[in-house]
């Protein structure tokens, strides 16, 4: 008599006639990408940043990518943290030899890759500063005994990123999973007759039928460059499941982790939601300061699920308290105070951008480098730029800015009077606050 294969042997199975994601070997991200949010989001800096008000050396961090498929998200690791080592872990053997050939391919020699499931890493006898399980946690029978298997092997001032699919989001999904299941086009491994007969059954289909409305379009038709690997990956993905922000504020008290952010952050903030977010009618402007992290994430996902993930970064629960906002600072903090590019920002490329800008009289528009923390255009004035540009060089004292100010504009446009050091402190302060808050500036209380 045959066993029919579990479901962890089904993923595995699935991943292995089908390494995802399925990128050549010979692509880089640095190659495609001239817009840096996707380096942004594997950053290291830019969680801990969050977490801990001080930037981070990725060299000295050791890096696991927790489920890491054919090696692509850790070469989009190792690219943001130059020198980290990466760790890769897999239970697809297929998967793994594809990553270790796609960092042999771009001569990269900081990365170790292992067969082994999300549950077993702490076998390995390693620990990480960070951890990126990305398009994993949502697979598992058991998520709560993959957060475990991390939290176990996270080192204390360490960082996770993981997700899961939303179920309020990817609900029609889930629907076409549960019918081509029931079609029995899940039972063994899905390949291209399983995905042919998806893409028959929708083309039969009415084009007012809510299915094909919902969960449909040109992208998975026949022809369609990814067609097969998009219907594998929604309408006949393994295990797939789906989970609402009470669920997920649960799995991570109970592994004894805190939540730290959601990874794109803007598009998780309820006063988005109003055309008028100062103005919001009464009910909300009272209850809406009350409310916890978690309350306010339900809400806007109850409002406008439309973020297939629940995407969030997390740490230990028992670190000392975030570092207090900068509008709480005193002055002789911004007097011991270091400012400096996030790292991904401090390019010869960007640089040369700003210089033109300054030499123009034009604004420099940062957003064009990285959007994801700005819900609109962040365009700074020349005249600000040209006070920051040392920071292209490295890292300077809030009071090298202050003095650079007085020397660039030494005197009041109207008046003519020199410039007040307290003038220059205020102007400074201010804009080098507006741009923390995208963290295109990363300030710390002391100078190390």
């Amino acid at each position: 008599m045959t066993t029919a294969p579990s479901q962890p042997d089904k993923i595995r199975q699935q991943y292995e006639s089908l390494p995802y994601p399925h990128t050549p070997i010979d692509e880089h991200p640095k190659g495609k990408d001239k817009n840096l949010d996707n380096l942004f989001i594997h950053s290291v800096v830019t969680p801990y940043y969050l977490r801990h008000g001080v930037s981070i050396d990725p060299s000295q961090l050791t890096i696991l990518d927790a489920g890491c498929g054919s090696g692509y998200k850790a070469l989009y690791l190792a690219a943001a943290n130059p020198g980290a080592k990466i760790v890769g872990v897999d239970l697809s053997p297929e998967s793994i030899r594809w990553a270790k050939q796609r960092f042999e391919y771009h001569g990269l020699a900081n990365g170790e890759f292992h067969v082994a499931s999300l549950e077993d890493i702490p076998a390995l006898g390693m620990q990480y500063d960070y951890i990126n399980c990305d398009e994993v946690l949502y697979l598992l029978p058991d998520p709560m005994a993959g957060l475990n298997a991390m939290q176990k092997v996270l080192k204390p001032a360490g960082i996770i990123r993981s997700n899961l699919h939303s179920a309020l989001q990817r609900e029609r999904f889930f629907r076409a999973q549960e019918l081509f299941g029931r079609m029995g086009l899940l039972d063994d491994n899905p390949g291209e007759l399983e995905v042919s007969i998806v893409q028959e059954t929708m083309a039969a289909l009415k084009n007012r039928v809510d299915m094909k409305l919902r969960a449909w379009s040109k992208e998975y038709e026949p022809g369609s460059k990814n067609a097969e690997q998009y219907i594998l990956m929604n309408h006949l993905l393994q295990g797939d499941r789906g989970y609402q922000i009470p669920q997920l504020f649960d799995m991570l008290r109970q592994s004894d982790l805190d939540f730290l952010s959601m990874v794109r952050w803007r598009d998780w903030e309820l006063t988005s939601l109003f055309k008028e977010a100062d103005n919001l009618p009464a009910v909300w402007a009272m209850s809406l300061p009350g409310l916890s992290t978690e309350e306010q994430l339900y809400i806007y996902e109850l409002i406008h699920p439309h973020n297939r993930l629940l995407d969030f970064w997390c740490t230990h629960n028992d670190l000392d308290d975030p570092r207090p906002p900068l509008q709480t600072w005193s002055l002789a903090d911004w007097q011991a105070a270091q400012v400096s590019l996030h790292p991904l920002l401090r390019t010869a490329e960007v640089q040369q951008q700003v210089e033109e800008a300054i030499r123009a009289g034009k604004p420099f528009e940062f957003h064009k480098h990285i959007s994801l923390p700005a819900f609109s255009a962040v365009s700074i004035d020349s005249r600000v730029m040209a006070v920051l540009l040392p920071l292209w060089q490295g890292p300077q004292s809030f009071t090298a800015l202050v003095r650079r100010y007085q020397t660039l504009y030494p005197h009041d446009p109207v008046s003519m009077a020199p410039t007040d050091t307290q003038e220059a402190i205020k102007f400074i302060k201010t804009w080098v606050t507006k741009l923390e808050v995208f963290l295109y500036l990363l300030v710390e209380r002391s100078v190390r």
